[in-house]
């Protein structure tokens, strides 16, 4: 299997998953035939993001194994109330490896809600704090329940009280994205005001699902220097992909169908969506 950052497959688009849980134990047995399948499909760059500080240690394990992955570390929503002081300061020495891109994922969730909404404040403004530091993008998810926008609402009054925008931040990044807002979900309000904060946003297999309608009107919306696609792996499996588990290499249906509703020629732009990457995770 080659690990270098351009495999030998011949390949009509250029791709990367800016989001992969290949850390998760669903992939366990068969890792290494899930990357190659991945390269075979074009897949150039995939970013695997922990949640917790097992899965980031397992994402630093990967990296290790398979030199064109990307790593990110941080504490998913659901996993705000159990991060104790030692997995922090774990965290924080692993911010600084090189092989990490990115802090995250983090953010809000108020639709399962997993973790109590005060606790997702308190970890996402740790996360915050670790990514200006680090200067290191952070990975933002951000879910309502159906037909709400609390946790889009909150999630932009916390990137203004963490100071994004501010000189803090401008050091750290320069002209660079501070955030992604993975699997986007929310309206193109919500779009625009993330992206006048300088955000990213990367589309999941989720814009598929009904409910998520103005994600198409999104994907127009915003710079190609700041649009990535992402599987979201094992979940949010795109139209055609295995339900049971989604992998990166699906995550050409939802890179083609980004290009169609830009009305971009799906074998060019795939340029843009590595371009974007390596802008943002710098690669």
């Amino acid at each position: 299997m080659s690990t270098g950052r351009r495999g030998g497959y011949a390949r009509l688009m250029r791709l990367a998953d800016s989001h992969a849980h290949l850390n998760a134990d669903r992939f366990d047995g068969d890792v290494e035939a899930v990357l190659e399948r991945a390269q075979a499909a074009g897949l150039e760059r995939i970013l695997v993001p922990g949640w917790n500080v097992a899965s980031s240690r397992r994402a630093l394990e990967l990296v290790e194994r398979f030199d064109w992955l990307d790593a990110a570390v941080g504490v998913h929503p659901h996993d705000a109330a159990k991060i104790v002081e030692a997995g922090w300061r774990e965290l924080e020495r692993w911010a600084a490896d090189p092989r990490v891109r990115a802090i995250g994922e983090t953010g809000l969730d108020y639709d399962r809600v997993f973790s109590p909404i005060p606790d997702q404040h308190d970890n996402l403004r740790r996360n915050l704090s670790l990514a200006v530091d680090a200067g290191k993008p952070a990975i933002l998810h951000v879910r309502s329940k159906p037909g709400r926008s609390d946790a889009q609402d909150a999630m932009l009054e916390a990137l203004g009280a963490a100071g994004l925008g501010g000189a803090a931040w401008a050091v750290a990044f320069g002209s660079r994205p501070p955030a992604v807002l993975h699997s986007f979900s929310g309206s193109v309000e919500f779009a625009r005001a993330a992206l006048d904060l300088g955000l990213a946003i990367s589309i999941s297999g989720l814009a598929f699902r009904r409910g998520e309608e103005p994600t198409a009107d999104v994907v127009r919306l915003v710079p190609a220097e700041r649009l990535l696609v992402e599987t979201d792996s094992p979940f949010l499996a795109p139209p055609g992909a295995p339900r049971r588990r989604n992998e990166p290499e699906w995550v050409r249906v939802t890179a083609a169908w980004v290009a169609e509703q830009r009305g971009e020629p799906i074998e060019s732009f795939g340029d843009a969506f590595v371009g974007a990457y390596d802008r943002l995770f710098g690669s």
